[in-house]
């Protein structure tokens, strides 16, 4: 059940199919990939204690070290705890902490200061001579550690917008359940494929790589090892086959970019998007711009990545009759899980009902990390409580309107601010926009709208006033417009909605 098990059985039944790539560059075919692995298990483990069991924290930018990383560790039964390079050390090091990690695997393996780190909890680079000597020591390709399908593979900490992180646990067999998903509900992998790793390999970016080690495909990442559109569009079409995850404003960035040059996103596969709602006028956009190459997957840490999927087909349908509720949507739950929508006694509604999503199925966690009271939150009879609000169709779609606490409720009436959004995005003169309340004494709360505009002077309250009053209903119209350069997110690309509200009038 070892998740590493893969790398080794695609590492016999294909030796030599290029594996690990920095842009078009080879660094190892799958039989080096597999030994590199290997040899860094065993290296970590008779120089530095690595034992069944423990964790291993990494706090670096993307590399193909980083996979062979992951992989040395499972290979030795241990558990990775992937940090987004974009926290602050501190972050970092309080993560470090509190999962009780043995090893801290960072670019130079300086990135902390002495005694910042736990205590027992050793700093080691993934980059230079010392790393490239612990890959390289062991020629011979033993097999990965045995382990149990309940034990700990990954150890996922959440964004901690609303206070500390939840270490999510994620165990071999919630990995498998997401893996073979994958295939069947996102899109099928051929040994032609080549997964490029431009959103961070911490996060959903990371979490893909399994399908494509265990069907052999190329695993690629960018010279620049982030998101750089410009980039992305010159190395598809040398690379061909490109599959990649982003958020929806790493697509907005790249459908600009590719406006700019006129590209139509040659050699790029698939775009499969998630993390954050993508309005209709960007998807419409999209597919205007680069074609049927999108796919839409909703999921939570605590559910990775496979909660439901919208399909290429439904989304580049156009002449389907309801094609823009498809759109609207996060479509049909995926192979692995069931997913009701619930009142506040956790009783299933009726189709078109608005409640809170909760799912259920074997990729989702065993719980939170030292964390029982978060866990019994969350977790009830086996059905993960996601926080997310939705209703779903009679034909099994699912609709996301917002986040539980994000509802607006003004003079008795909840407002989904996702419905506002949607609405003011289809403005030609908004390029991003983002809906909170705000307390107010008579209603309650009114809605508030932060608007980037797509040019200085593109648009006014006036003019999305008037907007508004043309397709929704009055009391959901914005009260207040605040113009803004750009909007707050996280290292993940998500909006910041605390942030927004602290910038509310006191």
């Amino acid at each position: 059940m070892n998740v590493a098990n893969w790398l080794h059985a695609t590492a016999h039944r294909h030796p030599t199919a290029p594996a690990l790539l920095t842009g078009e560059t080879l660094h190892a075919d799958y039989l080096g990939f597999a030994r590199r692995a290997a040899s860094l298990a065993r290296c970590l483990t008779e120089a530095h204690g690595l034992r069944r069991g423990d964790r291993v924290a990494v706090f670096a930018h993307n590399s193909v070290e980083y996979l062979e990383v992951l992989y040395a560790a499972w290979w030795a039964g241990a558990v990775v705890v992937p940090i987004n390079h974009k926290l602050h050390p501190t972050e970092a090091a309080w993560i470090a902490d509190h999962a009780e990690a043995r090893l801290m695997l960072t670019d130079s393996g300086e990135r902390f200061a002495a005694g910042t780190l736990p205590a027992g909890c050793t700093e080691l680079a993934l980059l230079g001579e010392g790393y490239a000597q612990m890959a390289g020591a062991h020629a011979e390709l033993s097999p990965p550690q045995l382990v149990a399908p309940d034990d700990l593979a990954w150890l996922f900490y959440t964004s901690g917008t609303t206070g500390r992180p939840k270490g999510v646990m994620l165990s071999h067999a919630n990995l498998t359940a997401m893996t073979t998903c994958y295939p069947v509900d996102v899109d099928p992998v051929s040994p032609a494929d080549a997964a490029l790793y431009a959103a961070p390999m911490s996060h959903g970016a990371g979490l893909y790589n399994f399908i494509h080690v265990r069907c052999g495909a190329r695993h690629v990442v960018p010279p620049s090892r982030g998101f750089d559109a410009d980039e992305i569009l010159a190395l598809a079409p040398r690379l061909r086959e490109v599959s990649m995850f982003a958020a929806p404003t790493m697509v907005k960035r790249l459908v600009d970019a590719a406006r700019r040059s006129g590209s139509t996103g040659e050699g790029i596969k698939s775009i499969i998007y998630g993390g954050g709602p993508m309005y209709l006028a960007d998807i419409q956009a999209a597919l205007a711009v680069l074609g049927p190459r999108f796919i839409q997957i909703y999921g939570q840490g605590e559910s990775p990545m496979t909660i439901t999927a919208l399909g290429r087909r439904e989304i580049a349908d156009r002449d389907h009759p309801d094609w823009e509720r498809r759109l609207l949507s996060v479509g049909m739950a995926q192979t692995c899980v069931d997913v009701r929508v619930v009142d506040v006694a956790l009783n299933p509604l009726p189709a078109g009902a608005t409640g809170e999503i909760v799912v259920r199925g074997a990729a989702v966690m065993r719980g939170y990390w030292r964390n029982e009271a978060a866990t019994a939150q969350a977790l009830s009879d086996g059905w993960l409580r996601t926080g997310d609000i939705g209703h779903l169709s009679e034909d099994g779609l699912l609709t996301l309107t917002d986040r539980s606490k994000d509802v607006i409720i003004s003079g008795g009436s909840n407002i989904y601010p996702r419905e506002v959004e949607e609405v003011l995005a289809l403005h030609a003169g908004v390029a991003e926009v983002s809906v909170v309340g705000a307390p107010e004494p008579e209603w309650g709360e009114i809605v508030v709208a932060f608007v980037v505009p797509r040019a200085p002077g593109a648009v006014d309250a006036a003019a999305l006033d008037q907007w508004c009053r043309q397709h929704i209903a009055s009391f959901k119209k914005p009260k207040q417009y605040h113009f803004c350069d750009e909007l707050p997110k996280n290292s993940y690309g998500k909006i910041l909605k605390t942030e927004l509200r602290k910038r509310l009038p006191a």
